[in-house]
């Protein structure tokens, strides 16, 4: 359960971000990874074992149908192939080939998510992974990654700094704790109130564009301002 709110949430930062996350539509933490991109203006691409008419598993066809309308699938099979099990190991390579980096969220020691991770480094990707308990056999794969050299990933924020797509709204993190208190933020703040909102009312109210609200919202979450509900509501902490 960790890992899936873990892969939603990270993913949708990114996206918010301006980063597409790219996966495999698997049930779990695939589609958890597409779920939280699709929340964000960098959407999400599922990279698919079958052919591009048969959604699998079928538990997905809700997800695959939001994909095909608001972000991408992708598959190198032709129509009618059915779910062949070597055909979705086969795929990884394409997930990792279109990426900038991987993360692995959870994985075993024999996880599929290694085959990703392992063609993302044959591809000159970065390999970052969340570390878990040392009790739980799905943190297995990740440390065994970070042993090996991947990037230990703690937040969101971190992977946006390593590749360089912190917003500038939150460059000051990196300084001493400085809130964002430019009229802009407190424009933003004095819209939302203090009850829970959804970001389509709250770019009625504060007259902002999905993009510019995505950036002012990502940054006041990674401030620590504001936070994000289930069901892509936002409130203020304090």
């Amino acid at each position: 359960m960790q890992g899936i709110q873990n892969a939603e949430r990270f993913s949708e930062a990114v996206s918010r971000a301006a980063l597409t996350v790219v996966s495999g539509l698997a049930l779990g933490i695939d589609a958890a990874a597409h779920h939280g991109g699709l929340r964000g203006i960098g959407s999400s691409v599922a990279v698919i074992g079958t052919g591009i008419d048969i959604v699998y598993p079928m538990r997905n066809r809700a997800l695959a149908q939001r994909l095909a309308e608001e972000g991408c699938i992708v598959s190198e099979y032709p129509l009618g192939m059915p779910p062949v099990a070597a055909n979705f190991p086969r795929r990884n390579r394409i997930i990792s080939g279109l990426a900038r980096a991987v993360l692995v969220v959870e994985a075993a020691a024999q996880s599929g998510s290694l085959i990703t991770a392992r063609t993302a480094a044959e591809q000159g990707r970065d390999v970052f992974a969340i570390p878990g308990s040392i009790h739980s056999p799905l943190s297995k794969g990740c440390h065994q990654l970070i042993k090996q050299g991947a990037k230990l990933i703690e937040s969101a924020q971190d992977i946006l700094e390593e590749l360089g797509k912190l917003p500038l709204l939150a460059r000051p993190l990196q300084a001493p704790a400085i809130a964002p208190a430019n009229d802009a933020a407190d424009a933003l703040l004095r819209a939302m109130g203090f009850d829970p909102v959804d970001a389509d009312v709250l770019s009625l109210r504060s007259g902002l564009d999905a993009a510019a609200l995505s950036e002012r919202l990502l940054a006041l979450e990674l401030d620590g301002t504001v936070e994000c509900l289930p069901g892509g509501r936002y409130r203020r902490v304090n």
